[in-house]
């Protein structure tokens, strides 16, 4: 057994699982740092926050004093940015084959037309690399063919008079390729502004193995466990592991990895799951994702955990409000996780803020880790650093009305 769930929280061992991200752990903890104060001064709370040394996981500690509670916590980040570098390092043409295979993983498993009867925005966002890698190659064949056909013509005026009858079409066709390849490396180049090669990198990532983990994203999993059980046996009130967006169902893996392997010691602090913005259909409906899916209905069904899954429908990027559970196929009976809820931005953000973020896709999928102007029960500083556990602060809540639990995958065997 755990300590009760509502017992008072004077520490606190957080792991923070990023989502795809080629970017080094410190833009999590400037972050946390920036918006933390931020938070502190709209709500009325204290937050002070500062580097540890790094090992084994980069991370910060907080001092919290919030509701007359003093309340200390180690946040530690388990990177997976590496992996992610390595699955980015393509050329242009490679990122082309990628994305080939991955519209046949979901179009022809039929995961794509599933998830269409969920949500819409995380479809979108799917397609959107596909849209705009075929635009940027259909405006550099057509810069390709002006080009080479001007090239030609040239050739053939100034020099027509020394070579009557030569062709000169195969020096248009070469400088048609070179002005092709020149323009697609320009829109790789600029890349951060359209980030259709970073999406892009993400979707074939995930359909690389129609679902089922890498060997070096297993083997990370099972590091992030072996770092959670050794947490659970610190000196601590709750051990919080938090997912975000693609992250999340590494964090639901990892969680699922460390409660099979009998690693919790009895008697020792509460293990609290928190989902963000989860995109876990994208990965679960794909036919050989039989590890994921189990390791879901393994977590809905314990009494050892809690687990809550936030988003909000605002967030174009996450299935929001889908159980990912139920739309995976694979609720037990009875159902315990996760508690669904909303993060409610158009009530927690003022209508000046929303407006600012609702065209800026990215940047509204990170709002879960960021300020909000009128926080209402999501307040993910409080969550982190806050005296009550995830178990207490959320405990009265009903799942939102709103939420997706009806099975949409075609897919439902749990073999690893």
């Amino acid at each position: 057994m755990s300590r009760p769930s509502d017992s008072p929280v004077r520490r606190r061992h957080v792991f923070y699982v990023p989502g795809y991200d080629p970017y080094p752990a410190r833009r999590y903890r400037e972050l946390y740092r920036s918006q933390g104060k931020e938070q502190a001064r709209i709500a009325g709370y204290r937050l002070a926050v500062r580097g540890t040394d790094g090992i084994p996981h980069y991370g910060w500690e907080v001092a919290s004093e919030i509701d007359g509670a003093r309340v200390r916590a180690r946040v530690d980040v388990l990177e997976w940015s590496d992996i992610v570098r390595d699955t980015m390092d393509q050329t242009v043409a490679g990122t082309y084959l990628q994305l080939i295979r991955t519209a046949i993983a979901y179009i022809g498993s039929g995961a794509l037309r599933r998830m269409t009867w969920l949500r819409k925005g995380p479809v979108i966002a799917g397609l959107f690399p596909a849209v705009a890698l075929l635009l940027q190659l259909g405006l550099g064949i057509l810069a390709g063919w002006i080009a080479g056909s001007a090239v030609a013509a040239l050739f053939g005026l100034a020099l027509g008079w020394l070579l009557p009858g030569f062709g000169w079409g195969w020096l248009g066709w070469i400088a048609g390729i070179a002005v092709l390849i020149g323009v697609l490396h320009q829109f790789r180049a600029r890349d951060r502004h359209i980030l259709a090669y970073y999406l892009m990198h993400d979707l074939a990532h995930t359909a690389q193995s129609d679902g089922a983990y890498s060997p070096a994203l297993a083997a990370r999993i099972t590091d992030f466990a072996s770092s959670v059980a050794e947490a659970l046996s610190e000196d601590v009130d709750e051990v919080l592991v938090v997912g975000h967006s693609s992250g999340a169902h590494l964090a639901v893996s990892a969680v699922a990895e460390l409660l099979r392997s009998g690693r919790r010691p009895p008697g020792g602090p509460a293990l609290s799951l928190l989902t963000l913005g989860q995109a876990i259909p994208m990965v679960s409906f794909l036919p050989k994702a039989g590890r994921l899916r189990r390791d879901l209905n393994d977590l809905a069904r314990s009494d050892e955990i809690v687990w809550v899954d936030i988003s909000a429908p605002g967030d174009g990027g996450s299935f929001a409000l889908c159980d990912p559970v139920a739309v995976s196929g694979v609720s037990p009976s009875p159902q315990r996780w996760p508690l669904v809820l909303s993060a409610a931005f158009k009530n927690s953000l003022s209508q000046e803020r929303y407006n600012s973020l609702k065209w800026r896709f990215f940047r509204l999928h990170f709002q879960y880790l960021c300020a909000f102007d009128k926080p209402e029960a999501y307040d993910y500083f409080r969550i982190t650093a806050g005296p009550e556990t995830l178990g207490a602060r959320f405990a009265d809540r009903k799942p939102s009305a709103n939420r997706i639990d009806v099975q949409a995958s075609g897919y439902n065997s749990m073999a690893a």
